[in-house]
């Protein structure tokens, strides 16, 4: 059985992840947030990428939202992956500002939710989770460092960058952390190191990986989630932004090496290059219901997607999954 709450230092930390696995066998998790938008006409060529749309389209964000929730999604992750002081900065923005536009992704992703709850199909459904997605450093870079790691930057670097907005939203109202797209073992223990100075939070890691077995930064993915065990506050591991053709190997990797629900969320089956900023590939090289319930029957207990997902994929999945998790 998973435990409702995690022990740190004496004290229980509600584990809102095992909260809902009690009840049923998989968590959905939404789909791609910046691509989706950029669908519906937002412009994201700009570094702050889908943060840029927190300060001209807030209301578009909420729709994606709702319209992920209606399509089954069990966890709507917040529009602040590529949100930091730092990038704020550079287009002028000062500290109180920013910090104001993060608690604010958090929000819309919030009223979203709420909206949701006075709905008919809510009755039926487990109360969604608000995840607070922070993204990795290379992020912020806006090049691609995201899958690659190599970093040229010391821990305490990572650790300035990353505590400051770490502590923004994990008081911004989420019921977890979405520590998301890491291409290194090293990024992802400083994460973790970092959120127990934030006693009553809980948090997700999930890699981005280059192949069926390493991360973006080349670690076995095996080994990386293995470490993270050390860390109660880390309720769940896995991988996204990663070719869904990888999933499968890299279950088979993970699941005998960690007690802690597996999530994945890869992206569409196409490749993003960021030197000349688009998607190469095939899109969905197989149904992604039908993979859904493979990953399913190979640990993962968290599915959803990643960049190019829709909507109609998230509800493709849960559609499925009712019929095989």
């Amino acid at each position: 059985m998973l435990p409702l709450a995690v022990s740190r230092g004496g004290s229980r930390i509600r584990d809102p992840i095992a909260e809902i696995l009690r009840a049923q066998p998989v968590i959905v998790l939404d789909g791609a947030l910046a691509t989706e938008l950029e669908r519906r006409g937002a412009d994201l060529d700009d570094p702050l990428w889908s943060a840029k749309v927190l300060l001209e389209q807030p209301a578009l964000i909420r729709a994606v939202h709702r319209d992920y929730f209606d399509a089954g999604a069990d966890v709507a992750t917040s529009v602040s992956y590529q949100a930091s002081f730092q990038g704020f900065a550079r287009r002028g923005i000062d500290a109180a500002r920013a910090a104001e536009l993060m608690r604010l992704s958090v929000t819309l992703a919030i009223e979203a939710r709420d909206e949701f709850l006075r709905s008919p199909q809510a009755q039926r459904r487990a109360r969604p989770l608000i995840a607070a997605s922070v993204g990795p450093y290379g992020a912020a870079l806006a090049d691609g460092s995201e899958y690659r790691g190599g970093y040229a930057r010391s821990d305490e670097d990572l650790t300035a960058f990353h505590r400051p907005r770490l502590a923004v939203l994990a008081s911004a109202g989420a019921d977890l952390l979405a520590c998301e797209t890491v291409p290194s073992l090293r990024e992802a223990l400083l994460l973790a190191r970092l959120i127990a100075e934030f006693p009553a939070t809980c948090a997700w890691i999930s890699f981005s990986c280059r192949d069926a077995e390493h991360t973006g930064e080349g670690q076995p993915i095996g080994e990386c989630v293995q470490a993270l065990a050390a860390y109660p506050q880390i309720v769940s591991v896995g991988v996204n932004c990663t070719s869904p053709a990888f999933i499968v190997p890299l279950l088979r990797r993970m699941r005998h090496r960690t007690a802690r629900p597996l999530l994945v969320y890869p992206n569409s089956g196409e490749t993003y290059d960021a030197t000349t900023r688009s998607w190469r590939g095939d899109l969905h090289q197989a149904p992604l219901t039908a993979q859904a319930c493979a990953w399913h029957a190979e640990g993962a207990r968290l599915i959803g997607g990643c960049c190019r997902t829709t909507p109609a994929d998230i509800h493709a999945m849960r559609s499925g999954l009712a019929q095989c998790a």
